[in-house]
């Protein structure tokens, strides 16, 4: 071989060998391109003999050193070939490499109990340190994709963010509202990890975490409850304008409400009453009661449907 270069075509490949077959040779006076994006190590009888950055190289004594102190050690003529390899490694940004929890994650919330959590995400790599990687994780392969190492960088993700949600967060409700943060935790926990098979974890996302079916319907629960606002205040509002509206009805309506309605509201009242010495003061009960004398003075003619409505209203403020 006279030439020695390599172009990426895919944008996947992190390190390739050349030449691809162990029966070709190199030719001594070969040139040799390296990239901007791209690291050159050249091996010979499984040792590295010199890293090259980019730029051209002419395989000379005078130009490269090391190289040319082995040949000569050798005895090799000026146009003899010899056998070596020489790899070429990518330095470029490697983006939108794909991580997950292939099983779930169990997260001890200390709202919901035990539950399972899955989470997914993105991340983007860079090779820092080409020696580095190529003799912990590259080996004797011709050829290393992204997919060759995603799935070993994806469980050394899943593996640190189990120890980050354990260490950083108490509810899974806290988490939704927290994802940058737990995303900025993670990749701090993986800086370590990712320098030292010589790479660089330029970026990391999560974009989702999933709970249960279950555990999602006691959350819209939850937050249902929430929307309300105090229970015990809407429960009653609600109580004392049923009473108001009842004024309004005659007759055979009347009667309904004191026999069928009436009932009901007789076996609300006192679970309502049970709430009101639990979550009210004495004066939104004495307030209830008011109502309801204010309602029977109404149903014998004592007072006007517009004198009603106005202490009505003045009354219910204090509840």
């Amino acid at each position: 071989m006279e030439v020695l270069e390599y172009l990426d075509n895919k944008g996947d490949v992190i390190v390739k060998r050349i030449p691809e077959s162990g029966q070709l040779e190199i030719k001594w006076g070969s040139q040799l391109t390296v990239r901007e994006s791209q690291d050159a190590i050249f091996f010979r009888d499984g040792k590295s003999l010199d890293l090259f950055t980019s730029g051209r190289y002419v395989l000379e004594t005078q130009n490269i050193p090391l190289i040319g102190k082995w040949v000569t050690s050798f005895g090799y003529g000026p146009d003899s070939p010899f056998r070596a390899e020489v790899l070429f490694i990518g330095k470029q940004l490697f983006t939108n490499l794909k991580w997950g929890t292939r099983d779930p994650i169990l997260f001890r919330d200390t709202e919901l109990s035990i539950i399972r959590l899955r989470s997914f995400g993105s991340f983007s790599i860079q090779v820092k340190d080409s020696l580095l990687f190529v003799n912990k994780i590259v080996g004797t392969r011709g050829l290393f994709t992204t997919n060759s190492i995603e799935d070993y960088l994806r469980g050394i993700i899943v593996s640190k963010l189990n120890g980050v949600l354990a260490n950083g967060f108490t509810s899974v409700l806290d988490i939704a509202k927290s994802i940058d943060n737990l995303s900025f935790l993670l990749r701090n926990e993986l800086k370590d990890d990712f320098e030292g098979i010589g790479l660089q974890l330029h970026d990391l996302y999560i974009q989702t975490i999933s709970v249960p079916e279950e555990v999602q319907k006691q959350i819209d629960t939850r937050s249902g409850i929430g929307a309300l606002g105090n229970l015990d205040q809407y429960m009653k509002f609600k109580v004392a304008n049923a009473i108001g509206d009842s004024a309004n009805n005659t007759g055979e309506g009347a009667s309904a409400f004191n026999s069928g309605t009436g009932l009901a509201m007789g076996m609300m009242l006192p679970q309502m009453m049970q709430n009101s010495i639990n979550n009210s003061t004495n004066n939104s009960l004495n307030s209830i009661e008011k109502i309801k004398k204010l309602k029977e003075l109404l149903e014998i003619g004592a007072i006007s449907q517009e004198e009603f409505d106005e202490k009505k209203s003045i009354l219910l403020k204090d509840i």
